[in-house]
């Protein structure tokens, strides 16, 4: 029996040291972002003043929205019709909230920034994603060698 708790005790620790890594990367990917979209933009500290609060909200409410999207696919092999229908239209329902989410995250950009300067941050944002996907792939495939 102890054996048994002992093993559940190690493995819970290593979960929590897991979820714990995690938290502290994507902690680490949020900053290199910070640094990068604060430099491609140039913001002053008045506009970061700004901008940030507004910024990091919109991507929390984001973040929730996926989260609910994506909480509960199960088995789709044992899925009744009503619950996929029940499930698309939740996905529609999900798909409209991030609509209006991301006409007032403009819409409240557009009292510190220009429509050019919103564009650019688009742009930028893009970037930033697509480099951080080719860093992945990069120490992937030297971590995966085939």
């Amino acid at each position: 029996m102890k054996k048994i708790l002992l093993i559940c005790f190690l493995f819970l620790n290593i979960l929590q040291l897991s979820a714990q890594e995690k938290e502290e990367h994507r902690a680490k990917i949020k900053a290199l972002k910070t640094a990068y979209i604060t430099e491609g933009l140039k913001l002053s500290p008045q506009d970061a003043e700004k901008f940030w609060p507004i910024y990091n909200a919109f991507n929390d409410k984001r973040r929730a929205l996926y989260q609910k999207e994506h909480a509960d696919l199960g088995d789709m092999e044992c899925i009744s019709e009503e619950k996929a229908e029940n499930m698309l239209q939740e996905y529609v329902e999900i798909e409209k909230q991030d609509y209006l989410l991301k006409r007032k995250f403009f819409s409240d950009l557009r009292t510190i920034f220009s429509a050019k300067k919103i564009i650019q941050l688009k742009k930028i944002e893009d970037e930033f994603n697509r480099n951080l996907i080719k860093e992945y792939r990069e120490r992937h495939a030297k971590d995966n060698p085939s």
